[in-house]
């Protein structure tokens, strides 16, 4: 016997929804298979509900949209920072500066600093930039192929797009929460008024009864082996209507 599926994804809760609100407005309440209060709470939730699905796929959209170009604008100020540090550290190994300028942007000889992560490339392009303006005011030459101010202009490009795309994960986490805070009513609803039609119409033989609660949007599955004997059964009667009229199976 099949059993009874409750929806398990933001859609097909909302469809769940959709189908109750559509079956209160053309049926008569004496005729509805489920409660007047349940109508009434239903109908109180799916417009807050419905709403702030739309604004989670909006935000999740936005965000998704503006990834390709952030990912290109941070890519190009880890490529300018990256030939800046090598420029930098070819002109100490030539003896043209000395080694201890390092110090003015903040990373040893050792060690170059890490540019893997945003949050690096964030952190190292302020210092970078910091020191080389620190270096030159202590009467260095300034760098070029890049210069200082080519690699300034791919940095505050990147700062842009980088706090813009941080605003959209945070207005998508936003939304995120919201929807998840309302999926435990969500569920509770349906679950009341699939309860209530399943027993409205539970003097019905069972296939009659999943029929009219499939009209309130009820899901019935059958299990694995419960579709196999079905098939098994299918193909049987297919069989037997072959053998009493052969020109009646395919």
């Amino acid at each position: 016997m099949p059993y009874r599926r409750l929806p398990n994804t933001d859609q097909a809760r909302l469809r769940a929804l959709q189908t109750a609100i559509t079956m209160g407005q053309i049926k008569e309440q004496e005729n509805l298979a489920f409660s007047e209060r349940s109508l009434n709470r239903l109908r109180a939730f799916y417009t807050n509900f419905e709403t702030t699905l739309i604004h989670h796929k909006l935000a999740r959209s936005q965000q998704e949209k503006s990834s390709n170009t952030y990912l290109a604008t941070v890519k190009k100020a880890r490529l300018y920072l990256s030939h800046f540090i090598q420029v930098l550290n070819f002109a100490i190994q030539r003896g043209d500066i000395k080694s201890s300028v390092r110090e003015f942007y903040g990373f040893s000889e050792k060690k170059s600093p890490s540019l893997v992560i945003d949050a690096e490339v964030l952190e190292w392009g302020k210092k970078i930039i910091e020191g080389e303006h620190l270096r030159i005011n202590h009467g260095g030459n300034p760098l070029y192929n890049p210069s200082i101010a080519v690699v300034k202009v791919k940095f505050d490009q990147f700062i842009d797009a980088y706090h813009f795309q941080k605003t959209l994960q945070n207005n998508t986490a936003r939304w995120t929460v919201k929807v998840a805070e309302l999926r435990d009513e969500a569920d509770d609803i349906i679950l009341n008024i699939w309860n209530e039609v399943e027993e409205y119409f539970s003097d019905l033989p069972d296939d009659l009864k999943r029929e009219k609660a499939m009209e309130y949007g009820l899901t019935y599955v059958y299990r694995p082996l419960e579709r196999i004997k079905n098939s098994d059964r299918h193909l049987s009667k297919k069989h037997v209507q072959g053998l009493i009229n052969p020109n009646s199976v395919n």
